[in-house]
């Protein structure tokens, strides 16, 4: 029970007493301890107990609970967001330059403001209990920021950080922090069609494929689901595979039992230690005999290279990229591509056409639910060779359709 639920029946100055006084009983802990929410929490409700007993005060166990919440809160520096880290409830979790605390609930396209102005030093509190303990922090020499929080008994899925520096990201003074959490547990294919992303043929048509070794790349905007999707339909993974994904951060869970991932990392700041990039990563997973292949998301030419030279050399493999089209993802992939190795246009949509066997499209549509995350089209890659220097596209499925039509491509999996 949230402490907004609760009936305040116990003086709001006695509250705010017990808390602190809980709060400074419990500041001699360790990291594990504070970071081991269950525990921590166990602990703030016996203090919280034994507090009320020695002055003589009396309250319902609702409040007790509330009050323990609140200093453990405290306690882990997470302060005010720590009501809203519910895998499953919240996708995002935002703070502004100007100090506004915005959330993105499961499955609603826009984000809900939730606080109008938050405490500027404890914003910063906040941002230094999320950064701590990866060992980052955010400064002037040192404006941006990303990581990620590990999967734990209180953050099942883990989520993904990116802090700004107020010299980068002006306002009041107050960080900019997005917290992307992850699904707290693999998602299968029924959910998907439970959520009403595809027809149920469509999407047990994607984990066939799968389990063909079919090359699949997911695209689509922000927060689109591009993730969500990949991971459901690599349920068609045969279990007695060896996986290797490639990530920057870890965000892909998977319901396999033989994975291995590479975490790719930034250059220490001040530090003469290069970056581990993932190209990087990809160029190590060859040397670890994978049957299949998982980038997280393509951002880089770099990246995008080392994915096509493993996939063309029929390793099976998914992967997402932020496009809004086939042909668009062709393109941009192209000038990145280009861009960061210098590949010529022409060669790298000829590698596309021989990387790739299937792109699936998800984005946000209508429907009598309402606006909802779907699967707005599967396009099979129609010819290895290019057709007017362009990548051609047969398209297996649009929204009304009830099944895929038939894949052509054919690959065999040892």
């Amino acid at each position: 029970m949230g402490w907004d639920e609760v009936v305040q029946t116990f003086p709001l100055e006695k509250q705010d007493e017990v808390i602190q006084k809980a709060v400074d009983a419990l500041s001699n802990l360790g990291l594990e301890e504070l970071r081991d929410r269950p525990r921590l929490q166990a602990r703030a409700v016996a203090t919280v107990q034994s507090i009320l007993a020695r002055r003589g005060w009396s309250a319902s166990m609702d409040l007790v609970q509330a009050m323990a919440e609140a200093a453990a809160s405290r306690l882990s520096g997470l302060g005010v967001i720590e009501a809203y880290l519910r895998p499953g409830e919240i996708s995002e979790i935002t703070i502004t330059p100007y100090g506004q605390l915005w959330v993105l609930r499961k499955g609603e396209p826009d984000f809900t403001l939730v606080e109008e102005r938050l405490d500027l030093e404890q914003t910063w509190r906040i941002v230094d209990a999320l950064l701590a303990p990866l060992g980052r922090a955010v400064s002037e020499a040192n404006p941006s920021v990303d990581g990620g929080l590990p999967r734990s008994d209180n953050l099942p899925g883990g989520a993904r950080i990116k802090v700004l520096h107020p010299v980068i990201a002006p306002g009041l003074g107050y960080p900019s922090v997005n917290i992307r959490l992850y699904e707290p547990k693999p998602v299968p294919p029924e959910q998907l069609v439970a959520w009403g992303v595809a027809p149920e043929a469509v999407i047990y048509g994607l984990v066939d494929a799968v389990s063909r070794g079919l090359r699949v790349l997911v695209i689509g905007g922000t927060a689109t689901g591009k993730t969500t999707v990949l991971s459901a339909i690599a349920n068609g993974i045969p279990k007695t595979k060896r996986v290797v994904k490639i990530e920057d951060p870890e965000e892909i869970w998977l319901d396999h039992p033989h994975v291995v991932t590479i975490q790719a990392r930034p250059s220490p700041p001040g530090s003469d230690v290069p970056p581990y990039t993932l190209a990087d990563g990809v160029d190590d997973a060859m040397r670890m005999s994978p049957k299949w292949l998982i980038v997280g998301e393509i951002r880089t030419g770099d990246a995008a290279l080392a994915l096509f030279r493993a996939q063309m050399s029929d390793h099976p493999g998914l992967s997402t990229f932020h496009a809004e089209g086939p042909k668009e993802a062709v393109h941009r992939m192209a000038v990145i591509m280009f861009t960061d190795r210098g590949v010529r246009f022409e060669a790298a949509k000829s590698m596309f056409a021989q990387a790739i066997d299937l792109v699936v499209q998800v984005g946000w549509m209508d429907d009598e639910e309402g606006r909802r995350r779907k699967i707005v089209g599967v396009w099979e890659v129609a010819s290895r060779k290019l057709s007017g220097g362009e990548v051609k596209f047969r398209r297996l499925y649009t929204p009304g359709d009830v099944a895929l039509a038939e894949i052509t491509a054919e690959r065999t999996v040892a």
